[in-house]
């Protein structure tokens, strides 16, 4: 029985030291006096985590304002530099690795070109290790400031073996890769830096919600539309919310029956009609002016050119124009599907060729939706683009390793625990 007491005691000090970090972190900065109604833990509460984690230094001073009549409010922060985080966005077309100090700000950024739909796993673990290392020594920083590497993968993550993380993806070529233990395997890093790899959709989902179109709404659904698609729900919108996500495998929804032959081997997939590889090979096959080795951000910039030309422009191409009416009801009927399905209030249309594609479909993609959902599902859910930018995958991947470091209420991360225990 003593020995459960002193858990609960410990969790109950964790518990209430992530309240206070966490509102900090998203509504802050706030007074002491703000603190508490905002927790709901007592002052005396208050003052001890406050100066516990002042002391740590995960908090810091942020100015004073006036009280009515009283002394003046001293206002508190959670310190940007009291640790640091990286992102990694395993892509399409591009590793992409960045460093950001606690406030999310970028400090270091690089980027290493993969080969058209090359998923390697040598080269992609190689480029993990080299931009780690790159962006370590642009900042000038050290690996044992690191809270965490977040990193967003295409695929089904299973979590929790004993090899850590382990990524199915059928689309990428990649069956059962222990990832994690590669990449620990790799990658310098002190011991007790932790590793968090999660679905690039749900860590473009944590990102949107947090700080992007998603934040405020009680349920989301943020779809990735990239040279493949995917799309997350989500659940709760900040982290002391328990926030529950799950990523959908939706670019593998049928939306035609015997059509195209998607890259996961089915047919009539979302993904074999909305995704940029397949806009290319579509326009490609209707004879539209590509070079024959053209990636797919050169195909889909030169295909919306085309639809959409400029005012001295030779005027739109019909051919571009149809195809282009009917990717947008594909991705009407697939996002009516979300609606009837999860019926959020909001859906969120982004990653790289989503951002792309939405300001000239978005009010197709709104209409079509409209004609295939419910209308009383349909008439709460509003449909906009993302906020993040291209971006936004790999600040939500840092989202991971920063929503650890709060839960456990600051504490940093200790070389005895090799792999912690996450939600997948």
């Amino acid at each position: 029985m003593a020995e459960r007491g002193r858990r609960t005691v410990r969790d109950l000090r964790r518990g209430n030291r992530a309240r206070v970090l966490q509102r900090l972190y998203f509504d802050g900065p706030l007074s002491r006096q703000e603190l508490g109604p905002a927790t709901g833990l007592s002052s005396g509460s208050i003052s001890n985590v406050v100066s516990e984690l002042v002391g740590e230094g995960a908090l810091e001073e942020a100015g004073v304002v006036d009280s009515d009549g009283g002394r003046p409010r001293t206002l508190l922060r959670v310190t940007p530099g009291c640790g640091l985080l990286i992102g990694i966005d395993i892509g399409e077309t591009r590793v992409r690795v960045e460093l950001f100090d606690l406030s999310l700000t970028e400090l270091a950024r690089t980027e290493h070109l993969l080969a058209q739909h090359g998923y390697d796993v040598e080269r992609v673990v190689a480029h993990v290790r080299t931009g780690v290392a790159e962006v370590l020594r642009d900042a000038d920083a050290d690996a044992t400031s690191l809270l965490g590497i977040g990193i967003g993968v295409p695929g089904i993550i299973e979590q929790g073996g004993s090899d850590g993380a382990i990524v199915h993806g059928q689309t990428i070529g990649w069956t059962a890769v222990p990832f994690e233990k590669l990449l620990r395997d790799a990658v310098e890093l002190p011991p007790e830096v932790p590793l968090f790899i999660d679905n690039g959709a749900k860590t473009l989902g944590q990102a949107e919600m947090w700080f992007g179109g998603g934040r405020g709404a009680r349920e989301a659904a943020v779809a990735l539309i990239g040279s493949g698609v995917g799309a997350c729900v989500v659940h709760g919108a900040t982290a002391d919310e328990e926030a529950r996500s799950s990523a959908l495998e939706w670019g593998h929804t049928t939306v035609r029956i015997r059509g195209r032959r998607c890259r996961c081997g089915s047919l009539g997939c979302l993904e074999a009609y909305a995704g940029a590889e397949a806009l290319r090979e579509r326009w490609q096959e209707a004879g539209g002016p590509l070079p024959a080795d053209a990636d797919d951000e050169t195909a889909l910039a030169a295909l919306l050119a085309a639809a959409f030309p400029g005012p001295d422009g030779p005027g739109p191409d019909p051919v571009a124009l149809s195809l282009l009416d009917d990717t947008a009801e594909y991705l009407g009927a697939a996002v009516a599907d979300l609606i009837n399905l999860f019926r959020p209030e909001r859906i969120l249309l982004g990653g790289w060729a989503g951002l792309l594609l939405g300001p000239h479909l978005l009010p197709e993609v709104r209409r079509y939706a409209e004609e295939y959902a419910l209308r009383h599902a349909a008439a709460r859910t509003t449909i906009e683009l993302g906020r993040l930018g291209p971006d936004a995958v790999t600040v939500g991947a840092a989202t991971l390793p920063l929503a650890d470091f709060l839960a456990r209420g600051g504490s940093k991360p200790r070389a005895t625990v090799r792999a912690p225990v996450r939600r997948s």
